[in-house]
């Protein structure tokens, strides 16, 4: 963990989941529930379940997205391999970074981050020299989309409110996501962490506390607009 911590940028220069048939029948029964469960888990993370499960925007997409995952919580973070952040038609994804950024966050910066790093970060912080604080929705979860193709991603706050999601972003200098946060239609993780978009957007990494998973976001890769 420390050394993911540490390769984040520290400037903003250096960005680098029978014996009698009484018996018989119960124990039938047992591995007929142990069969319909694992079903149900290998199901949940099927695109339709996912969409089913992120439920829309608005807070009642929101707490059924909530509730889907915290049933499936032991197979997170979604997993993918290398072949996700393969080389494309710009860095890692097919195309650069939307131009107008919410928040004010660079075009330069968020490009770089987002489609040409695997390691490193924004300089931590960094989200607070951005509007974001001064436009952030205090009352209402906010919805964070990816700076590339405009999927969701993320939305938060959910099962906390803003003043602790700051609070807990400002703490360890990254947005800071939990898992019932994440939209893992379109999110995933490698094996060391390092969190993607499907398309091959850079977000971040997945640094776990004592809660349990702590995705650590860059601002610039999650200011994009939503796709229309």
């Amino acid at each position: 963990i420390g050394t993911i911590v540490d390769r984040h940028y520290s400037s903003p220069k250096h960005f680098d989941t029978h014996r009698h048939a009484p018996k018989a029948m119960k124990f039938a029964r047992q591995v007929a529930l142990l069969m319909v469960g694992t079903a149900f888990t290998a199901s949940a993370f099927t695109p339709a379940a996912l969409t089913a499960a992120r439920g829309g925007s608005g807070a009642a997409g929101v707490a059924r997205r909530s509730l889907a995952v915290k049933a499936t919580t032991e197979k997170l973070p979604v997993t993918c391999g290398e072949d996700v952040m393969s080389e494309k038609a710009h860095g890692t994804s097919e195309k650069p970074v939307q131009k107008d950024l919410r928040w004010g966050c660079d075009y330069d910066t968020a490009d770089r981050i987002c489609n040409f790093n695997r390691h490193y970060a924004e300089y931590a912080g960094y989200w607070t020299s951005t509007r974001f604080l001064n436009e952030v929705d205090r009352e209402n979860p906010t919805e964070y989309y990816d700076s590339v193709t405009g999927k969701l991603l993320f939305t938060a706050p959910v099962g906390r409110s803003m003043d602790e999601f700051i609070k807990e972003s400002q703490s360890h200098g990254w947005p800071s996501f939990r898992d019932e946060e994440v939209n893992w239609e379109y999110v995933r993780c490698l094996s060391n962490g390092e969190c993607v978009s499907t398309s091959g957007t850079h977000l971040g990494h997945n640094i776990p506390d004592g809660k349990g998973n702590r995705y650590c976001i860059n601002l610039v890769s999650v200011a994009g607009r939503p796709e229309e």
